[in-house]
């Protein structure tokens, strides 16, 4: 899970490469922007395309060196891993089913791996890859990146400070709109790989947005998975994946009460944009958070009237603010959470490159995708089985 330590900043950038991430790509110009922001990191190298044509002219528009543009990301490794100045860390920014492999050569020479979710797009995978970022002389960050949310590390910390007492209930949901339509046989890129199995993997909408409903609800309430019954669908005539998961949710005990819980994850929701959402609730109260309204917090002790809490407002825990770059009042969202992910383990690496102790820093490992990619399969599994109770093979 997690990794947490002692906070303490360190100069001079990382060199950063970037595996995927080429001219038109939407998630790469998102990690570069991140990595940018608090400028812990300078982008030097890069194997942005699967075609060395293509690649080559994507760096060429990020200002890259043509002799560290890479055709593939095997060179990149090999030839990286041999300079002195070297890249220290690599971004995984392609489809899916591409994580495993550049994952795997970059660890294996002893380079960091900030990989966008889901890990893999399958279990077996996932579980080997962790096998191996566990004895890699190596950092492995995965970015989830809506547990870099100011008020999202301010819900983690009430829970975890017991201003909601024991907790019951865990809902999530992430609703989108925009495969309403079949935009994967209209030359949308974007959808052509997330509803293609042999990239995605199993899941679509719950491969996709469900692991981030799923990764941000354990983050909050602490709690485990310890069966579900999901229903999957795919409303679009022809559609290989699911478009639509509802899935039920046993939680293992803690404090002798029993959590139970619900997550939604469609991309069949018109009316709806990007509405992730969790609600936590406890034998003293609830909170509630909406990823479209981000600086905000609701909090509702049992009995009393409902309090909005906001980002660096009054109430604001130290494990908000330190993630918090500007005074209330002014919105930070989805590209600066993005980026305190990015920050996170910009001070980790660091650290690991000084030889100090780890800073105080939080930021999801390689467990957290491996515990994704289970409740993928887990949920395919109880769907086929018409809703019955599975266990997530973690």
């Amino acid at each position: 899970m997690a990794i947490e330590g002692k906070d303490e900043k360190y100069s001079g950038r990382i060199r950063l490469g970037m595996v995927g991430g080429g001219s038109g790509a939407f998630i790469g110009g998102v990690h570069r922007i991140a990595a940018r922001l608090d400028d812990h990191y300078t982008l030097v190298a890069g194997a942005l395309s699967s075609t060395p044509e293509k690649a080559l002219a994507s760096g060429k528009e990020l200002g890259l060196d043509p002799e560290r543009t890479y055709g593939s990301y095997e060179e990149m490794a090999e030839k990286e891993a041999a300079r002195e100045d070297g890249i220290e860390a690599v971004a995984i920014v392609t489809p899916n089913h591409m994580h495993f492999g550049p994952a795997k050569a970059f660890l294996e020479k002893g380079i960091h791996v900030i990989c966008d979710k889901p890990v893999t797009s399958n279990l077996e995978d996932a579980k080997a890859l962790k096998a191996i970022a566990d004895k890699a002389n190596a950092l492995f960050i995965l970015t989830h990146n809506y547990t870099g949310y100011p008020m999202i590390r301010q819900a983690r910390a009430m829970v975890a400070n017991g201003d909601l007492g024991d907790i019951r209930l865990i809902h999530a949901e992430y609703p989108q709109d925009w495969l309403t339509e079949p935009v994967e046989r209209q030359g949308s890129k974007q959808a052509e790989w997330r509803t293609d199995p042999k990239r995605s993997g199993a899941g679509g909408a719950l491969g996709d947005i469900g692991t981030h409903a799923l990764n941000l609800a354990l983050f909050v309430s602490g709690a485990s998975v310890e069966s579900l019954a999901a229903d999957l669908d795919s409303f679009v005539e022809g559609r290989q994946l699911d478009d639509n998961a509802h899935v039920m949710l046993r939680f293992k005990e803690k404090n002798g009460v029993r959590p139970k819980g619900m997550l939604w994850a469609s991309q069949v929701a018109p009316g709806f944009e990007n509405g992730l959402k969790i609600r936590v609730c406890g034998t003293k109260g609830g909170i509630e958070w909406v990823q479209e309204h981000p600086n905000i917090l609701w909090f509702t002790p049992f009995g009393q009237p409902k309090q909005m809490l906001t980002r660096n407002g009054a109430g604001a825990l130290p494990e908000s603010t330190r993630v918090s770059r500007i005074p209330a009042g002014h919105p930070e969202g989805y590209l600066e959470g993005f980026a305190n992910i990015y920050s996170e383990a910009a001070l980790a690496i660091k650290a690991y490159r000084d030889g100090r102790e780890a800073p105080d820093v939080i930021y999801p490992t390689i467990e957290d995708g491996v515990i994704g990619l289970a409740f993928v399969e887990a949920c395919v599994e109880s769907a086929k089985k018409d809703g019955a109770w599975v266990k997530p093979n973690v």
